[in-house]
């Protein structure tokens, strides 16, 4: 005897479970027999993607009706044609950039009647990339904001961003992506120039990660400004975005005696710096001044409070939404690239150069003796 329940109208079809007799909902299994597809056939429909045949499609619809499958999301989709919901690909990290910039999205979108769905990766490995664009394409969203920076652009990852409206908020693009980014280069001009200005001979650098195309910029913008304004380019102390890393460099930075400023490519590598400087004996900013990127909630109120330069992330999110929704409406339209400016914000953390910096190994006290 067959446990299925004859539809009634659009009323959806519930089972029993042979082993329990518990009513259960319709599974994609239910609607692919129903419509005499494969479930893969019923799950590449869902997802919208457009491989699949009118004719093919129409029955797939119709058992989902029937059967009552995910009703409201399902089949408004396959109706209208729509999603609603846009893609991000981001890092799989807590950087407070990230999270703010993620935060900005959703806001934008669910005040646009979008949802998001997220795919995030591991790694800036170009197979990585690839697979969380195609995890998103499967899904049938209407858009994709690219949130993670392209160092290599594969073929794979050029035909997903053609065929599907794709916007980048990290400098990167492909041939068919619209670029929403802060202009790092400018951003780094702005501190290094800070510094200079308050008479330090140089500025040293603790870089992000060179596969990172904002950490590329704030290098290039750093060397150019000390360049430009005649002054010694001294060597790059590496790091990989972390204030452990920042502390490291630190140590280092805190036993150059000839070292008065220097600017940190992120506000969190710039806590650990300010760290380590403290444990060696310089004061910040009497010894040494400091200046971070990103303007965090914490750089207002670490001691002493952080001289850095500010990027809207909540704004840019706001701003990749609005631009994808755009291109979404008209993917024919030519790109419009739009790069927010940066701003500095100016604390307690940097201060005019002086003519006696303490030499490593001793503290304030020493010096006033």
């Amino acid at each position: 005897m067959s446990s299925e329940t004859p539809a009634a109208g659009n009323k959806p079809v519930s089972r029993r479970t042979p082993d329990d007799g518990v009513a259960r909902q319709p599974g994609m299994a239910d609607v692919a027999r129903l419509a005499g597809v494969s479930a893969q056939t019923v799950s590449r429909t869902l997802a919208g993607h457009p491989n699949v045949q009118h004719k093919t499609r129409a029955k797939v619809l119709a058992a989902v009706e029937q059967l009552g499958y995910r009703k409201n999301n399902a089949a408004r989709m396959l109706s209208s044609g729509r999603s609603r919901t846009i893609g991000v690909v981001t890092l799989q990290t807590n950087f407070y950039s990230r999270t703010n910039l993620t935060f900005g999205i959703e806001t934008a979108a669910r005040e646009a009647g979008y949802a998001v769905s997220t795919a995030t990766t591991a790694s800036l490995d170009t197979a990585a990339i690839e697979g969380a664009l195609s995890r998103l394409a499967e899904q049938g969203v209407e858009g994709v904001i690219l949130s993670v920076p392209l160092v290599h652009v594969s073929p794979r990852i050029e035909q997903l961003t053609r065929s599907v409206p794709t916007v980048t908020v990290d400098g990167s693009r492909t041939s068919a992506t619209e670029v929403v980014a802060v202009d790092q280069t400018q951003a780094a001009r702005l501190a290094t120039r800070h510094l200079i200005e308050l008479g330090h001979k140089t500025v040293w650098h603790v870089a992000g990660p060179e596969e990172w195309l904002d950490a590329a910029s704030r290098r290039v913008g750093w060397r150019d400004t000390l360049e430009a304004a005649g002054l010694s380019v001294p060597p790059v102390l590496e790091g990989d975005w972390t204030p452990a890393s920042g502390y490291r460099n630190g140590l280092i930075l805190g036993k150059i005696p000839d070292a008065t400023a220097v600017f940190v490519a992120s506000d969190e590598m710039a806590f650990g710096v300010i760290r380590a400087l403290h444990e060696l004996g310089r004061r910040v900013p009497e010894d040494i001044s400091v200046v971070g990127v990103d303007d965090i909630a914490l750089a207002e109120y670490c001691s002493p409070s952080l001289t850095t330069v500010a990027q809207p992330f909540t704004e840019m999110g706001a701003l990749a939404v609005a631009h994808l929704l755009r291109h979404i409406a008209d993917p024919g339209a030519a790109p419009e690239p739009a790069s927010v400016e940066p701003t500095l914000i100016v604390r307690a953390s940097t201060a005019q150069a002086g003519d006696d910096p303490v030499a490593p190994g001793r503290t304030g006290t020493d010096r006033a003796q």
